[in-house]
């Protein structure tokens, strides 16, 4: 190759064949560079599933790129020993020399910064371009954010409606409401789920066996497992998971979509995320074929706007926020928590089902739902007074589908409260009976759900009224969190010295619960 013009830099989360950073690629004077860096498994204790998903989908797309004609710099792990992304980044702009080093916003604000310093140090003239693969971009999110004291996502999801014309009829929101998150909450009842169709699988083909083979040589000491490892790894594949969730779970997500199971990790819910956060679908593909769907066999609309409100709304609200925040948001601990994560967030080894239940699949598989996260592995952090800080390490480490830009505002913002609501208006906390009102992880265990005090007092129900005893005086004048405390406050005296005691002994062995 002549001199080279550009170089794009592709990262493990930007697998976007339309992406903005190939507007204008010339093969005859351009070139692709993908790298596999060891610290992007090992800034955080990476799932071994998490680590297999992302190589083995580069690696495809690296070879869909080759296909076009294109020229790509492939750095596999091990052929730069185990330097650090942005070192190995410096090593290939001095080796090829470009004019110009091209690249789509990382979605990780640490390292949009290390590379920004990389280049101005080195004098090497970079380009950033938004990333087309959202539907709004971060300018347009913060010019939005700004009419607002407090941004709350309900609005905004109502303006992307509106913007993108999306479940609207005639100016007015399809059947007469923006929101149907009232009728999407149902649990299952004693008798289970019933017959749930599977999600299709993905039986990893050479080049993912080779990629697993590497992580379980390379990364051995690492959590999870790969034994079940049937993630979708190329655009083809993740087409095939969209379609098969539209034809054979979408019509009953929604009236089920916060219920959990024993033994039933996917039930109804899409398993796409990770497809879309990787880039290998893009979010108005997925809310077209949602809509469309609707509309050809008729399925429930509160199905499909509680599926297009997270891709549309919350997705895309997450995101912006992110970058609104960072890198204070990284910093937040609203509450002063300090305690350690628990040994068993990487075991599933305690005696909480619910717990045992959550983190052994996630273990397994990389994976959990919303609610999963959200009320049983998350509210019991926050209830526990987790430092918030090893709490998103855990959740970036444990699932397959976590990119920093969508994980930490999840976790720092809507699970442990720690930017103080900035984008909530309350923490999301509940005792044991809401857990087991949604799933059988109560049935058999040793705690009771129903008791706050007592050797068989539930742990998450013990420390829920510890957690509104501490915070009383402030919760008392939120709306929204206001009738907890007049229940908290019907509680005698001689109760509440006893549950204080409980909890403080919970609390100082977490790891033994």
């Amino acid at each position: 190759m002549a001199e080279l013009r550009h170089l794009v830099l592709v990262l493990g989360d930007q697998l976007d064949a339309e992406s903005a950073a190939f507007e204008g690629f010339d093969p005859a004077c351009d070139a692709v560079l993908m790298i596999e860096a060891a610290g992007e498994s090992t800034h955080v204790w990476s799932h071994k599933a998490r680590s297999a998903l992302f190589l083995s989908a580069m690696r495809h797309f690296a070879q869909d790129l080759r296909a076009r004609g294109w020229t790509v710099d492939y750095r596999a792990l091990g052929d730069d020993d185990d330097a650090v992304l942005v070192d190995i980044l410096a090593a290939r702009l001095a080796q090829h020399r470009p004019r110009k080093l091209v690249l789509v916003e990382p979605g990780e604000w640490r390292l949009e910064q290390a590379i920004r310093v990389r280049c101005s140090d080195s004098g090497m003239t970079l380009d950033v371009r938004d990333d087309l693969h959202f539907m709004m971009s971060r300018q347009g999110f913060a010019d939005w954010a700004r009419k607002y004291k407090q941004p709350r996502m309900e609005f905004f999801y109502r303006h992307m409606r509106e913007r993108h014309a999306v479940l609207m009829e005639g100016g007015e929101p399809a059947g007469g409401r923006w929101n149907f998150d009232a009728d999407n909450r149902a649990g299952f009842g004693k008798r289970g789920p019933g017959l749930v169709p599977p999600p299709l699988a993905f039986a990893p083909d050479d080049v993912t066996r080779g990629v697993i083979d590497l992580v379980e040589s390379r990364f051995a000491d690492h959590p999870g497992s790969t034994a079940a490892f049937d993630w979708p790894v190329t655009r083809a594949d993740a087409l095939a998971a969209l379609a098969d969730f539209v034809e054979h779970r979408l019509e009953l997500f929604g009236h089920h979509q916060d219920a959990m199971w024993t033994g039933q990790p996917w039930l109804w819910h899409a398993r796409i995320s990770a497809a879309l956060n990787l880039k290998l679908i893009n979010p108005r593909e997925v809310i077209a074929a949602a809509v469309e769907a609707m509309r050809l066999h008729r399925l429930p609309l509160q199905s499909v706007e509680g599926f297009v409100r997270q891709v549309l709304g919350w997705r895309e609200f997450i995101r912006g926020m992110y970058w609104l925040d960072m890198p204070g948001l990284r910093a937040a601990n609203h509450f002063g928590h300090m305690r350690a994560l628990p040994r068993w967030y990487w075991t599933g080894d305690t005696h909480m089902q619910c717990m045992r239940a959550a983190v052994g699949q996630t273990l397994q598989y990389g994976y959990a739902h919303h609610i999963q996260r959200l009320m049983v592995t998350g509210q019991f952090a926050l209830l526990a007074e987790i430092e918030p800080q090893q709490v998103e390490d855990w959740y970036l480490a444990a699932y397959v589908d976590a990119v920093e830009w969508v994980e930490l505002p999840n976790v720092a913002g809507m699970t442990l409260y720690a930017n103080g609501g900035r984008f909530t208006s309350k923490p999301y906390v509940a005792s044991g009976a809401y857990i087991q009102r949604m799933s059988n992880y109560c049935d058999g265990c040793r705690y009771k759900p129903t008791e706050r005090t007592g050797e068989r007092a539930c742990p998450v129900t013990t420390l829920y009224w510890h957690f509104l005893d501490r915070h009383e005086a402030a919760f008392a004048g939120n709306p929204r969190t206001a009738l907890m405390v007049k229940n908290l406050q019907r509680i005698d005296d001689a109760e509440r010295g006893a549950l204080r005691i409980r909890a403080a002994a919970m609390l100082d062995n977490l790891d033994r619960l």
